[in-house]
């Protein structure tokens, strides 16, 4: 089954497509912190004359400044140590990008589930639809017969009526049934975001698709393998540990190479001022401690372990239930083999029993309830066997569901 159609024009898995995008911007801007910082400043300024005055405010006397003011400045600072900080932000960014492919990944496989769904009641309701019109035209045959026969006077009105009856259930179950089947290709279409007139047609070789005998061992290795949740959880766990790591950087120093020129005019450190530029650069290593990191981070760093711990025992619980689910999955697949076997011989039995009873009929040897109770049987039997064909079908694509294989 192509899932082709689904990827490109599911708006579900577009958003999920941008969600990836994001946080693939997201790991570029962790990135980033490794480059140095730099920043320059650019002024000027009017200055007025300034005032001086003895200790007690007296004596006061203007001293003539200059009145334009300038400034320029840049400053680099480039981190060499943080502790492991920088380090563990890109790392969470990495996490965090994997775990939006993840989720793509992860709506990618519910929307093609979805889509099985659909595409499988389609294809059900098709076969009932000719299932329902083979016994319809059964049905029209016995009732010319039995015109044909009232004529010799061998059967009574009242047979025909009840079998006119029959045919009157059959094509009241053939219009539910075809309703039903406008609602499942409108909700295919809408799926498949396909223009809303579309007509769904399923393939009708889909039951012959080849379907992959595997034992229980070899699902449940698959499923450890390649199940999404289980991805997840694991990513979960790497992503708490480098919080953890995170909150340990915030107790240990940030050491740093720091550059920066400036040029200022005028000079006001002199008296009386000077009307000058004054440039002044200079390059060190600056050292930077949060004391109070040793006693406010203690409670962040508990807290931190403790989400590693809970990502473990999530993920525990995943696998627990992941392992429950291909269980189950797979005896339902084993026991949907059963039921079409049980199926197929319950159509072989209602046809026999259908032809006999059709004979004996023909014969005067049987009563018109049994022919009607064999019509009936058969008719259960015939669409009994078109869903447990398309049950193994649907336990199949289940498995491959389950184990993120679709």
């Amino acid at each position: 089954m192509g899932f082709r159609l689904a990827d490109e024009q599911s708006k579900s898995i577009q958003t999920y497509r941008t969600g990836k995008e994001a946080a693939k911007e997201a790991l570029k801007a962790a990135k980033a912190q490794r480059l140095p910082d730099v920043n320059v400043s650019l002024s000027a300024s009017y200055w007025g004359n300034g005032k001086l005055w003895d200790r007690d405010f007296g004596n006061a006397m203007t001293v003539d400044m200059p009145h334009f003011g300038n400034n320029f400045a840049w400053e680099a600072q480039q981190v060499v140590y943080a502790g492991g900080a920088i380090s563990s932000g890109i790392k969470q960014a990495e996490l965090g990008k994997l775990l939006a492919e993840l989720d793509l990944q992860k709506n990618v496989q519910e929307i093609r589930f979805l889509l099985v769904g659909h595409y499988l009641n389609l294809y059900k309701l098709d076969n009932q639809i000719r299932v329902l019109q083979k016994n319809m035209e059964l049905t029209d045959e016995v009732i010319a017969n039995m015109k044909a026969r009232r004529e010799q006077g061998t059967v009574l009105k009242n047979d025909i009526t009840r079998y006119e009856l029959q045919k009157e259930q059959l094509n009241l179950q053939l219009t539910r049934v075809k309703d039903a089947r406008r609602i499942a290709n409108h909700q295919l279409v809408t799926t498949l975001h396909l223009p809303e007139n579309t007509e769904i047609y399923p393939d009708t070789l889909l039951l012959r698709e080849r379907i992959q005998t595997l034992t229980e061992d070899e699902w449940q290795d698959m499923a450890e393998a390649n199940n999404i949740f289980l991805k997840q959880t694991q990513a979960t766990i790497q992503l708490n540990e480098q919080k953890v790591k995170q909150e340990r950087a915030e107790r240990l120093p940030h050491i740093s190479i720091v550059a920066a020129d400036h040029l200022d005019g005028p000079i006001t450190i002199e008296a009386p001022v000077l009307d000058n530029n004054f440039n002044y650069w200079y390059i060190g290593i600056g050292v930077k401690y949060n004391i109070s990191s040793l006693f406010k981070n203690n409670r962040k760093l508990k807290q931190a372990r403790l989400n590693v711990r809970q990502a473990q025992e999530q993920r525990q619980l995943a696998q627990e239930q992941i392992e429950n689910a291909v269980q189950e999955g797979y005896v339902n697949f084993l026991t949907a083999f059963t039921d079409l076997r049980t199926q197929e011989n319950s159509v072989r039995l209602a046809d026999e029993n259908y032809h006999v009873t059709d004979n004996r009929y023909k014969n005067e040897m049987a009563l018109l309830t049994d022919m009607l109770d064999a019509s009936n049987m058969k008719l259960t039997a015939d669409l009994g066997l078109v869903d447990a064909r398309i049950n193994i079908l649907y336990n199949y694509y289940k498995m491959k569901y389950i184990t993120h294989t679709l």
